[in-house]
């Protein structure tokens, strides 16, 4: 029973891997990484640092998402994020979502 549970994670975790990395890739591809990096800070907040953060906060995702496409300032210190309305919403959606889970 326990090898049979073990093989049944085991293929979850090879199944989900490639959707993480399409959605890394993402951030790679609208540039969030010239100021976010996963683990630690560059100009802006870790991914692991704002999933921390935002734990278990009802409608998190979106309000995020939004604060993406629009830009902000103040929640993470006096830089200001620029606007990204160029990144379409589906992409902004799965990104927020990858950075949320981890």
């Amino acid at each position: 029973m326990h090898k049979r549970i073990f093989i049944m994670a085991v293929a979850a975790g090879v199944l989900a891997a490639p959707v993480a990395q399409a959605d890394e890739a993402l951030l790679k591809k609208h540039n969030c990484v010239a100021c976010h990096q996963i683990d630690k800070k560059v100009i802006g907040p870790g991914y692991k640092e704002v999933a921390k953060k935002y734990k278990g906060q009802k409608d998190v995702a979106a309000t995020l998402a939004a604060k993406v496409k629009k830009g902000g300032q103040g929640a993470w210190g006096p830089v200001p994020m620029p606007p990204n309305a160029q990144v379409p919403d589906e992409d902004i959606k799965k990104m927020v979502d990858y950075i949320l889970s981890l």
